[in-house]
C-alpha cells in the first residue's frame, strides 16, 4: 500500500458537486475581483471566529507582512517569535525592516510564555505568536504579557483554522489574526490566499486600501499598497469548504486520537496538548531520535513523511546576517533534528490509518543508531 504525506484530492472528492458549482456559478457571472464572493466570504469567516473584521488578501505572507506595516514597526523594533517556526513568519517582520528575536519554544511546539520577559528590551514592539500544527497556544499569557509591556500582538494562524484556547478562537486575541489559505491547510483554496481577522474597522480599512494599490477609491491612491487581493473563485470555493470546516477539522481529530492511542513505541514522541488549547490536527508531528532510520524505513513501506521544518529561520542562508546566538535556541535545533509529520489528511481510510499505525509500532532503529543515542545521552 503506498500513502502519501498529504492528499488534497480526496477532500475535493468528498464535496465535488459543491466545488464545482460554485466555481462554474463565479465564472458565468462575469466578477472576478472583490465581488460578492469576497464580501461573503470575509462576513462568514469573521463570524465563524468570532471576530468582528475580516478582509481576504492573496497570501498568507502578505497577512503577515502587511499586518506589521500597518502597525507601523519596522526598522530599528524587535519582535518575539517562537525558533522553530516556518521562515515565512518571520519573513513577515523582516520584510519591514524589523528584526526578529527568537524564542525557544514549549513541549506542546509553540512559543514558551515562560521565556517571552526575559526577552523583551526598549526596542520590542510586538509578539508574534504561531499557532503551530494547529495547536492554540497559550494566548492567555501572551495578552498578559503583552499588556504588562504595551506590545502589540499579532498571531499567525496559517495552520489553525478553528483552533481554541479557553474557548476562544485562535486569530481573534491579538491586534491581527493573519492566516492563510493554501491547499494544504484545514481550510484551504485551490490556490493561495489569505485574510487577516480585526477587531477595529479602523484597522479593517487599512487593510481594504493597503491590498489594492493603497486606494480607497480607483485611481486615488492613499498609500504606497500593494497588490493583495482574495479572488472571487477562491473565496466562493473557500466558502463552500468553511461550511464543512467543522467536520473536516473533526475527522482529523479522530484520525488522530487512532494515532495517539494505538501508536506505541518508545522510539517515537507522540505530540501533546495543553490544556485549555484544542487542536485542529495540521499535522501530526512526532519526534525521535531515529529519524533518518524511521524516514529510510517507512520509505520501504511506500509511507511518505514531510519534516516541518528540518532547518529553523535563524540557520537559513537568509538570516545568516542575524548572527543569531545558537547556544539560546538548543531546544529549536533539537526539535529541527527529530520532528517527522506522519501521513494526515481528509478521506484518509481506515486502511490507510491501519497500516501506518502498524508500521510505525513495528519500527525498530538500527545498532548503529542505538549507538549514536547512547553516545549523545552521555554527552
Amino acid at each position: 500500500m503506498k500513502i502519501m504525506p498529504n492528499r488534497m484530492d480526496r477532500g475535493f472528492q468528498m464535496y465535488q458537486q459543491e466545488f464545482e458549482s460554485k466555481a462554474i456559478e463565479v465564472l458565468r457571472s462575469g466578477w472576478y475581483i472583490l465581488g460578492k464572493e469576497v464580501k461573503q466570504f470575509e462576513k462568514e469567516f469573521a463570524a465563524y471566529t468570532g471576530g468582528k473584521y475580516c478582509v481576504g488578501l492573496a497570501s498568507g505572507l502578505d497577512a503577515l507582512w502587511l499586518a506589521f506595516r500597518i502597525l507601523g514597526i519596522g526598522e530599528g523594533d524587535e519582535v518575539l517569535v517562537q525558533g522553530n517556526t516556518y521562515i515565512a513568519s518571520v519573513m513577515g517582520i523582516t520584510i519591514n525592516g524589523a528584526t526578529p528575536v527568537f524564542v525557544e519554544p514549549d513541549e506542546y511546539y509553540n512559543i514558551d510564555v515562560s521565556r517571552l520577559e526575559e526577552k523583551i528590551t526598549s526596542k520590542t514592539k510586538a509578539i508574534l505568536v504561531v499557532h503551530l500544527y494547529g495547536q492554540a497556544a497559550n494566548m492567555t499569557e501572551v495578552i498578559r504579557i503583552a499588556e504588562k509591556y504595551h506590545l502589540k500582538v499579532v498571531e499567525d494562524c496559517a495552520q489553525s483554522h478553528g483552533a481554541c484556547f479557553e474557548g476562544k478562537m485562535t486569530g481573534t486575541f491579538g491586534d491581527v489574526g493573519c492566516f492563510s489559505f493554501y491547499p494544504s491547510k484545514n481550510l484551504g483554496a485551490f490556490g493561495d490566499g489569505g485574510a487577516v481577522i480585526v477587531n477595529k474597522e479602523e484597522l479593517a480599512q487599512k487593510f481594504r486600501v493597503y491590498r489594492n494599490y493603497g486606494s480607497e477609491k480607483r485611481y486615488y491612491n492613499m498609500v504606497v499598497g500593494t497588490n493583495s487581493r482574495l479572488d472571487e473563485i477562491q473565496a466562493g470555493l473557500l466558502r463552500v469548504r468553511l461550511s464543512h470546516l467543522e467536520e473536516l477539522n473533526q475527522e482529523r481529530s479522530q484520525i488522530c486520537k487512532r494515532y495517539l492511542a494505538e501508536i506505541q513505541n518508545p522510539d517515537i514522541k507522540l505530540p501533546q496538548v495543553q490544556k485549555g488549547a484544542t487542536h485542529v490536527w495540521h499535522q501530526f508531528v512526532v519526534r525521535t531520535v531515529n529519524r533518518e532510520d524511521f524516514i529510510y524505513y517507512l520509505e520501504q513501506k511506500e509511507i511518505g513523511t514531510i519534516i516541518h521544518y528540518p532547518i529553523p529561520p535563524h540557520l537559513s542562508e537568509a538570516y545568516a546576517y542575524l548572527h543569531t546566538d545558537r547556544s539560546q535556541l538548543v531546544i529549536t535545533e533539537q526539535y529541527a533534528n527529530e520532528v517527522l509529520s506522519l501521513p494526515l489528511y481528509n478521506g484518509m481510510t481506515k486502511e490507510e490509518q491501519d497500516y501506518v499505525i502498524d508500521a510505525v509500532n513495528y519500527f525498530r532503529p538500527s545498532k548503529q543508531s542505538n549507538e549514536k543515542k547512547k553516545l549523545e545521552e552521555q554527552i
